[in-house]
């Protein structure tokens, strides 16, 4: 027996050029596990909420036995999807700052400095082994805008066995500061930090550590420094350079100035109501809560109950915890 289907009981579904798998699935009629599934099939990795265009769309349905089209979008049905920006809802928000720079340079010391915490007493060798993330708001500052103004941490490992994690820091941030001892030069980790940094098209802001060091050169650094296209803006180039001392502490409110004064430049906005959009910054499993990731999120509010998806796996939020 040879069944023969009949498309004109077959019925059409309209969807646009560009469309989230969530609002794709629910168009459909067909669990979004299972178009993440056939997604991947594909040869497509895409989460709940990243967005698929309509020839990828119109393959997948193909296998559900769904026929779609293209809707023409007009004044009157245009709608917002996932990963498809507001403009007229954008809101500033926070930099995401990433520390990256060669071990012993002082990277974790200065997040001591700005968090006024020891990460490095609980840490092995005193080496950081992960990547994690945290907020920092400056209360006191020379210029009144930047008062109270948030910043977006990412610490990442310097030692030169965690270059794939560096590498990940560095795709997920704004600003990178490239700290450089004073004492000790551009090291290999350093240069890997600023190729890093071109590849994903990041500003670097430079900060020469241990100034208070009796051997530190700043000169022969920020020479060192233009090899490699970072030319300080007092030399006639376009890289901020901020001379600090993550022990004592000089000089470290002016790099945060520095960096909020870089973010304006970029003006850096999001849509707060918009569906939560993120990056998983660090996963684990975690006694008495089971599976555990820090997410920086970049879009979007995340509140508690809510559905998420990360690459194949989902489930819904149980607890929220910030930094």
């Amino acid at each position: 027996m040879v069944k023969i289907e009949n498309k004109s009981e077959t019925k059409v579904i309209m969807i646009p050029d560009i469309i989230s798998v969530k609002d794709f699935a629910d168009k459909i009629d067909v669990p979004v596990t299972k178009v993440i599934t056939e997604l991947m099939r594909n040869g497509v990795l895409a989460s709940i909420n990243q967005t698929i265009d309509f020839d990828t769309a119109s393959i997948i349905s193909d296998e559900f036995g769904k026929e779609v089209q293209k809707e023409i979008e007009t004044e009157e049905n245009s709608q917002t999807v996932a990963g498809v920006v507001d403009q007229t809802k954008l809101q500033s928000r926070p930099p995401v700052v990433t520390i990256m720079g060669h071990v012993d340079h002082g990277k974790t010391t200065l997040l001591d400095q700005i968090r006024s915490a020891h990460v490095a007493q609980g840490e092995s060798g005193g080496i950081t082994q992960h990547i994690t993330a945290y907020q920092v708001t400056l209360s006191e500052t020379k210029h009144k805008n930047l008062k109270n103004r948030t910043i977006t941490v990412i610490d990442t490992p310097g030692h030169a066995a965690f270059s794939a994690v560096r590498t990940r820091g560095a795709a997920i941030t704004d600003i990178v500061v490239l700290i450089v001892a004073a004492n000790d030069g551009v090291k290999p980790q350093t240069i890997e930090v600023i190729e890093q940094a071109k590849n994903h098209n990041v500003p670097v802001i430079v900060a020469i550590n241990k100034i208070d060091l009796p051997d530190s050169d700043t000169m022969k650094v920020k020479q060192q420094l233009t090899e490699y296209d970072l030319v300080p803006e007092e030399w006639g180039g376009k890289t901020v350079f901020v001379e600090i001392s993550a022990k004592t502490g000089q000089n470290v409110d002016d790099l945060l100035e520095m960096i909020l004064l870089q973010a304006d430049m970029m003006d850096l906005k999001a849509n707060p109501d918009d569906t939560s959009v993120g990056v998983v910054i660090e996963a684990r499993m975690s006694r008495g809560t089971g599976a555990t990731v820090i997410v920086l999120i970049e879009n979007g509010t995340i509140k508690k109950g809510d559905p998420v998806a990360i690459g194949s796996s989902y489930g819904k939020v149980c607890i929220l915890e910030n930094h």
